[in-house]
């Protein structure tokens, strides 16, 4: 006998709760647009950590809300993220088990978070990724565009003069291209890529994950017209580009086999069928097939 009462090994675990996550920085993804995309592991951060630094506390005490969590929220963001990261890392200092929420998605992408993580590091601080939900990988994922390169390159800038530049100094990338946009922009972005990058195909992913989610895939200077003509859609947009179609194809002559190859063929039968017959390169023929496919 060691003189325990029975069942005080369970009760000291239960009076524990939370003493296993260690103190840190826990860069933590939330879902991108369906609340059941949440990790079991990014709950345990949520439940059991000491503050949760949040692009938005409005957002994220919904999100908190659904799962019956309470926690002490910060706001840290792009207005007051040089005021609020000298805080952070005093309470980090000190042992503190902190969380860093985005308002969706995957924290660092396209928000101040990576400045944190970086001064974190400079001290020393653990960090650690809570991996999850990502606008990047979903749409990428959905594309039918290539993906074993690809390159995020963020939101192009508002002003047409800028945003080609932009796009120019990223013309020659042979990777598929990652771009965040907004709705209202949509339309004048594509009009630019379509005179910059030429012949591409783009695939327009909005709302992922939510009721509404929609992927329009197509030649870019197809989809330009498209938006231009039904106007701006609704919801979070992320654009894939192809990489550059291959030099020396007649991409007319492409267009013009598949056409009559569809007719009567399966689309991979098809696009071997073409790729051979024209010696053109199969990932552009396979492109071009696959915005036909989308189109009809």
């Amino acid at each position: 006998m060691n003189g325990k009462p029975k069942g005080s090994d369970a009760a000291g675990k239960s009076a524990s709760k939370g003493a296993d996550l260690a103190p840190g920085l826990y860069v933590t993804a939330t879902p991108i647009g369906n609340a059941s995309d949440i990790t079991l592991r990014a709950l345990k951060v949520l439940t059991d950590c000491d503050l949760i630094a949040a692009e938005d506390t409005r957002v994220t005490a919904k999100l908190l809300g659904m799962h019956g969590i309470k926690k002490p929220l910060t706001p840290y963001n792009d207005h007051n993220a040089a005021r609020e990261r000298p805080k952070l890392i005093a309470r980090l200092r000190q042992g503190a088990r902190i969380a860093l929420v985005s308002d969706a998605g995957t924290p660092l992408i396209s928000d101040p978070g990576f400045k944190l993580v970086r001064e974190a590091i400079q001290e020393g601080l653990p960090v650690q990724a809570i991996p999850g939900a990502s606008a990047v990988m979903t749409a990428l994922a959905l594309a039918g565009l290539p993906t074993d390169r690809f390159l995020f390159a963020g939101f192009l800038p508002v002003r047409s003069g800028e945003r080609r530049s932009a796009l120019e100094e990223l013309k020659a990338v042979r990777a598929t291209l990652v771009f965040f946009e907004s709705a209202q922009r949509l339309g004048d972005s594509l009009a630019d890529m379509a005179a910059v990058f030429g012949v591409r195909t783009v695939a327009v992913a909005r709302e992922l994950t939510k009721l509404h989610e929609e992927v329009r895939r197509g030649l870019v200077a197809d989809l330009a017209v498209h938006y231009e003509k039904s106007g701006a859609p609704k919801g979070e947009v992320t654009l894939i580009v192809s990489p550059p179609h291959e030099a020396g194809a007649d991409m007319g002559r492409v267009d013009a086999a598949l056409d009559k190859a569809l007719e009567f063929m399966p689309l991979r039968a098809a696009v071997d069928l073409v790729a051979e017959m024209l010696e053109a390169p199969r990932r552009a023929v396979y492109e071009r097939a696959l915005a036909k496919k989308s189109d009809a």
